[in-house]
């Protein structure tokens, strides 16, 4: 299976083409992605919108997963372009987190434990002619649901707090329509916006600039919770 053109890059990980049915995602700090392979599958068995997997090449390495090949934006795409308003941006982001959470945890004993993805924004969800996709599990762990709640509000909210970001606007639109929609799902406790803070503040491909907002992203979020 020959390796193509680049197709995009995040943080930590590139995406390669394949062929029309599959990509390469791959990670440049050498990170093992196979971890994310049986939280991926379990989920797409329990009929959660992942990417499908695919049969690894010999030549792969540990960073390497083969994926689905998905058409269309992402999210974060749609709205930057107006496609998509915050109201519905903020109903489809609140549909997949509680979705996501009514699936059961795989592992985990405790009965109120759920699969989190951890980094469910935005730019980790595609918008498919099959409807949303979520991508990108590298940061998937078993918990509290109110802890990814608090997470995906936290990641908007620190763009939102950046006077600097091209997309302050829109996130700040964006978290101001999701965190009442995620009070329906019991909200966002203190006890678990303060978690996603501190992991926040241990994300090594954070800038100290972004780092520096997570304070001022936390208490936004706590005063849309009403707190």
């Amino acid at each position: 299976m020959r390796i193509g053109q680049l197709l995009g890059s995040g943080r930590n990980a590139d995406v390669y083409e394949l062929d029309e049915a599959w990509v390469l995602r791959r990670y440049r700090d050498g990170m093992d992605a196979s971890r994310e392979l049986p939280v991926m599958s379990y989920l797409s068995a329990s009929g959660y919108p992942v990417p499908r997997l695919g049969p690894l090449p010999p030549s792969a390495g540990a960073g390497d997963l083969v994926l689905q090949r998905l058409h269309g934006p992402t999210m974060l795409e749609s709205l930057m372009s107006g496609a998509v308003g915050a109201e519905e941006g903020a109903d489809l982001l609140t549909g997949l987190l509680t979705e996501l959470h009514s699936v059961p945890a795989r592992l985990s004993p405790h009965p109120e434990d759920r699969v989190l993805h951890l980094d469910l924004h935005p730019d980790n969800v595609m918008l498919t002619a099959d409807g949303p996709v979520v991508i990108d599990w590298s940061n998937t762990e078993e918990g509290p649901p109110a802890l990814d709640r608090a997470m995906s509000a936290l990641i908007l909210a620190q763009v939102a707090v950046d006077p600097g970001h091209p997309a302050a606007a829109g996130a700040r639109e964006l978290v101001t329509a999701l965190v009442p929609r995620l009070a329906s799902d019991d909200g966002i406790p203190a006890l678990h916006l303060a978690d996603a803070a501190a992991r926040r503040a241990l994300n090594p491909t954070m800038s100290p600039a972004e780092r520096g907002l997570i304070d001022e992203a936390a208490a936004l979020v706590a005063a849309l919770s009403g707190r």
